[in-house]
Formats: structure tokens, C-alpha cells, sequence
């Protein structure tokens, strides 16, 4: 019975592991209790493994330095960054500007406030990378709107919560941040895999809408002339935007054409574009000369700094000026910055945006003190071996191997959140999925996709919990009609939900079966059969018979091309001893 026990220490860990967090242990505890109990045991029970337990009490003191690599690892700086941004936009209004300047864009068209979400959701997302920030952001401004003018209540309520998930996977996601730092992968490589498979996510969820307006128009109704306080104008808008394409290419042109070696001309050109056409819109406004619709003053101000802020942070990390931890300190920074402009960087916002950032901060760090107390032992009692055996003799080769990692990595997440996936499962599918051959930044990105199912499928949705805390849950007044608004049902919110989890599996196949969407990253194919080196002629070395002006090296149990004498014993040059011939001793 003990040798059973401990040659399958591995799986009863595991197991073991999975009870304590179903029972209801908080991650970080559950990992460090089980990885200290099962290396006690392991201990005991070495001597009747057979060998493949290797722990031994000595093994405890590498602990410390376990924990110093977790603290000093630079890579993970960036999610107090990344946070303390999200949060600080959040409170500066910038959502809400958004919101209400998307929605007058597309309020004429029927789900308009619906496609306004979605496009908010993810420019959110590319600021913030912080799904709850988001969820609450959207719930709290768009969902009484919605509800005013007639939104079906789970349409309202599934698509605030899908568009707020998006800030896991566009960058600059905190998952992916963890992910690429489990993986081994470089985060810049991860954020340029992800972009393509997000914005492409972010269509089909605009292209759900625009669906189910065309099949159920009255769940989503155009916005009320009134409601439009900002008028019509989008053809004042298409001319600005000609106007900015136009500065693009005049000043693209100049950049060539300057005989200065600018690197990077297209990013300087839209610059100067989007910097030009900004500084119009504000003294339009400003002077009331009214060359702009108000509508397309109202775009063009409220739109041009979150984009700023994207480039600011997600262009310097593409363009390899910033590290993403670089990229999260300007971002930071940014979004002080934004905030002070709107005048709403005030003591109490940069105290609960400190507070959030130092809870979140500190509930990752414990986690992922958890898991290397859980690895130590694991790993010293074969857990890696055990895990890729069992992966890797899937049927199917890759192919099989994704689609039961996806089935896996689904189902825990109705119990799991995606750090704790993150941390605890990603180590132990990463060396499987480097034997099978798979490129890491691929499989990050499958894994990033479905973890955001995690937050999407009922019960135990985190964006569900977010967006139930904001929604009402007793009737109220409408301050704006009057009306006795009914409150929000949780069942309705469930429900609201379930197709955007049917989009974000459909998603993940899409991306296993297109990963040219992710491989981008690589930068294009070098094709190797038009390369050719030249190695410089050496002077005074020979008479250019080798390389470089080298005399020739005689083949293994050859001549020289142009030497004689027999091939056993051939004098090699530089005064070597004799090449051999193959076979002699």
C-alpha cells in the first residue's frame, strides 16, 4: 500500500490540491498547505518509490531563494502599473465621456448604445487592462441608459459584461502579463500575438448585435431624437478624417523625403496627423467658429487621448522603445495626467486607486508564493513528468492536445479564477505543449481567450459579480423620465451572458484553427535560399583557395583540391596533426 502511495504521490497531490480549492481554501493557502503536507510525506515515503520521489529535508532550504525570485522578478512590476492606471481613469470620467460621446454617434442606428459598449469596452481595454474596472466603469453609466430607452435587460446586461471581459485578452491584460512570465515568453511578443485575435473578437461581438438587432429590433431601439443632445454631423466628421489622412500622407512624404534617416516615418506622420486635427477640433471649440460639428468636436476631443494613451503604452512596447513594465510606468503616469486635465486627480482618487493596486498586488504575490511552495514538492516528487506523459499520449498529436487543454482549462474556470489558473495550471501544461512542438506565444494566447470565460459563464462569473453590484436590485425613478424602472434580476444577467460564452468558445477554435492570426509576431519569413555570405578577401593569407584567402582544409580522409599526396596522413594546415581517415584509430 505504501509503495502504490508514494510511486503516485504526483496525482493524489493534484487531486488533493483541486478538493481543498473546491471545499473553499483561498488559492495562495491551499497551494503552500498542500505543497508543505505532501513534502512531509514525500519525505517519509522516499525509500518505497522506487526512485522517483527526490525530496529531502535539506531540499527546504532552497525556499528563500524560491520567494527572492518571485519578488525580484521585474517582468510581474507591471501589473501594480497597469492597475493603478486602470483605476485612475476609471475615476477621471474618461469611460463616461466615452460613452456618452459614442453613444450620440451611434445613437441614430438601431442598437447603437449596444455597439457604443462594445466599442468603449475594448478602447478600456487597451487603456486599462482590468476587467473589473471596466464592468463597473460600464455598468454604473451605460446600463441605465440602456434600460431608459428600452434595452432588453439581458441583451443590456450580457453586453456590458462581454465587452468589459475584453480587457483580458487585448492588451495591455494583466493575463497576459502572468501568462507570458509563466510561459517563459516575452511579454512584447505576447501583447502582438493577442491584438489581431482581440480586435477580431471584438468584430464578432458587433457583428452579434448587429444580428440580433436585424431579429429582435425591439430589444435594442435607436436612441430618441431628443436624447441626441449633440446633434447630427458625421458628414463634419468623414471630413475631418480626410482631413488627418490627408496631413498623414504630406507629412509622410516629408519625413522620406527630408534626407534625414527617420526611422519609423508612418508612426511620425499619423503623430503630426492626429496632433493637428486635435489642436483644430479644441479651437474650433474654444473660438465657436464652428467650422466642426459639435458632434465631431465632441469625437475628436473625447477620443484622441485614451488613443494617445494606447500609444503611449502598447507603441513603445511594439516598437521595442519600452518594456512592458516601462510601458505600465508611463501609462501610470498618462493617466495621472488625463486625470488632472479633466481636474479630478483629487487625494481621495489616488488614495483608492493606491488601495485597489495594493490589494490586487498583493493577493497575485501571495499566489504566486503559494505555487512555488506547491512546485518544490510537485517537481520533486515527478509531478512534471507525470503531467507531460499524460498529455502528450493524448490522440491527436497538437491538435487533440489543445482541444482537451481548452475542455480542461473551461471547466476549471467555473471554480477558478484566471490567476489561479494561471499560476497553478499553466506551469504544468507549458513543458507538454513545448514537446508537442507548439510556439508558447500561440498557446498563451488560446489559454488567454478561454480564461476570459472565467469571468463570462454563470455561477461564478467574477464580471456576473461585478456587474450584479452596480445593477440595480430594487425598483427606482429614472431621473431623467420620471418612470418607476424595474430592478435588474440576477437570472437575467445569467442569461444575458450565455451567448457571449458561446462567442468566446468559438473564439478559441477560431484561433487554433487560424494561428497565423497570433504568428504575426514572428515579423514576415525570411526565405533562405536567396541568402548569400561573402566573406571579405584576406590579404597576404594565400591565394584566395579558401576562405577568406585561407588555404584549403583537406576533407576527412581526403585531398586537397589542389594538393597531392595520399588521403592517410594528409598534413592539415597550420601545422595540425594529420586528419584522420574515417574508421582509423
Amino acid at each position: 500500500m505504501l509503495e502504490l502511495i508514494a510511486q503516485n504521490m504526483a496525482p493524489i497531490m493534484f487531486v488533493s490540491l483541486i478538493i481543498f480549492l473546491l471545499i473553499g481554501y483561498p488559492a495562495a493557502f491551499a497551494l503552500a498547505a498542500n505543497g508543505l503536507l505532501f513534502f512531509v510525506i514525500g519525505v517519509e515515503l522516499s525509500g518505497y518509490s522506487g526512485g522517483t520521489i527526490n525530496l529531502d529535508w535539506p531540499l527546504l532550504n532552497a525556499m528563500p531563494q524560491r520567494f527572492y525570485g518571485v519578488l525580484s522578478n521585474e517582468t510581474l512590476l507591471a501589473i501594480p502599473f497597469f492597475t493603478f492606471m486602470g483605476i485612475v481613469l476609471e475615476k477621471s470620467g474618461m469611460a463616461e465621456d466615452l460613452l456618452d460621446t459614442i453613444g450620440q454617434l451611434f445613437g441614430p442606428v438601431r442598437g447603437g448604445l449596444a455597439y457604443a459598449v462594445i466599442i468603449v469596452g475594448a478602447l478600456l481595454a487597451a487603456t486599462t487592462g482590468v476587467v473589473a474596472a471596466s464592468v463597473i466603469a460600464m455598468g454604473l453609466i451605460s446600463l441605465p441608459i440602456m434600460l431608459r430607452y428600452g434595452y432588453d435587460r439581458k441583451v443590456a446586461t450580457g453586453v456590458i459584461a462581454a465587452s468589459g471581459t475584453l480587457a483580458q485578452i487585448i492588451p495591455p491584460s494583466l493575463v497576459l502579463i502572468v501568462l507570458a512570465d509563466q510561459l517563459g515568453v516575452s511579454v512584447g511578443d505576447m501583447y502582438k500575438g493577442a491584438l489581431i485575435p482581440g480586435m477580431v473578437l471584438t468584430g464578432i461581438y458587433l457583428g452579434y448585435v448587429l444580428v440580433m438587432s436585424i431579429i429582435k429590433p425591439k430589444s435594442m431601439p435607436a436612441l430618441p431624437k431628443e436624447a441626441r443632445t449633440l446633434g447630427s454631423g458625421v458628414m463634419s466628421l468623414l471630413v475631418a478624417l480626410a482631413g488627418a489622412v490627408a496631413i498623414f500622407i504630406f507629412a509622410e512624404k516629408y519625413f522620406e523625403a527630408s534626407g534625414s534617416s527617420v526611422n519609423n516615418s508612418e508612426i511620425l506622420a499619423a503623430g503630426v496627423a492626429v496632433i493637428a486635427i486635435y489642436i483644430v477640433a479644441l479651437l474650433d471649440k474654444a473660438l465657436k467658429t464652428n467650422l466642426m460639428s459639435r458632434l465631431a468636436q465632441q469625437v475628436v476631443i473625447v477620443l484622441i487621448p485614451p488613443l494617445a494613451l494606447i500609444f503611449l503604452v502598447l507603441g513603445t512596447i511594439f516598437l521595442g522603445v519600452a518594456t512592458p513594465t516601462e510601458g505600465g510606468a508611463m501609462g501610470a503616469v498618462g493617466a495621472l495626467v488625463l486625470s488632472a486635465v479633466k481636474k479630478r486627480l483629487t487625494f481621495p482618487v489616488v488614495r483608492d486607486a493606491l488601495a485597489a493596486t495594493t490589494r490586487l498586488s498583493a493577493f497575485v504575490l501571495f499566489i504566486l508564493l503559494g505555487a512555488r511552495v506547491f512546485s518544490l514538492t510537485f517537481y520533486g516528487v515527478n509531478g512534471q513528468v507525470w503531467v507531460e506523459h499524460l498529455l502528450t499520449s493524448l490522440p491527436g498529436g497538437q491538435l487533440g492536445f489543445l482541444i482537451v487543454v481548452s475542455f480542461l482549462v473551461f471547466f476549471l474556470a467555473f471554480f477558478l479564477d484566471f490567476f489561479e489558473l494561471a499560476f497553478i495550471i499553466v506551469p504544468l501544461l507549458a513543458p507538454a505543449a513545448q514537446a508537442l512542438g507548439i510556439d508558447l506565444i500561440w498557446f498563451g494566447v488560446i489559454l488567454g481567450v478561454n480564461m476570459q470565460t472565467s469571468f463570462m459563464h454563470p455561477p461564478f462569473g467574477f464580471a456576473l459579480f461585478y456587474l450584479r453590484s452596480v445593477a440595480a436590485k430594487v425598483p427606482y425613478i429614472d431621473k431623467v423620465t420620471g418612470k418607476k424602472m424595474e430592478p435588474v434580476k440576477t437570472s437575467q444577467i445569467y442569461w444575458g451572458a450565455i451567448p457571449f460564452v458561446f462567442i468566446q468558445v468559438a473564439m478559441i477554435a477560431i484561433v487554433i484553427a487560424f494561428p497565423a492570426m497570433v504568428m504575426h509576431y514572428k515579423g514576415p519569413q525570411v526565405d533562405l535560399k536567396d541568402v548569400e555570405i561573402k566573406l571579405p578577401q584576406m590579404p597576404g593569407m594565400g591565394d584566395g583557395g579558401g576562405l577568406g584567402g585561407l588555404p584549403s582544409l583537406a576533407p576527412l580522409g581526403g585531398s586537397t583540391s589542389g594538393g597531392s599526396g595520399s588521403s592517410s596522413g594528409s598534413a592539415a594546415p597550420g601545422g595540425l596533426p594529420p586528419l584522420p581517415t574515417p574508421g582509423s584509430n
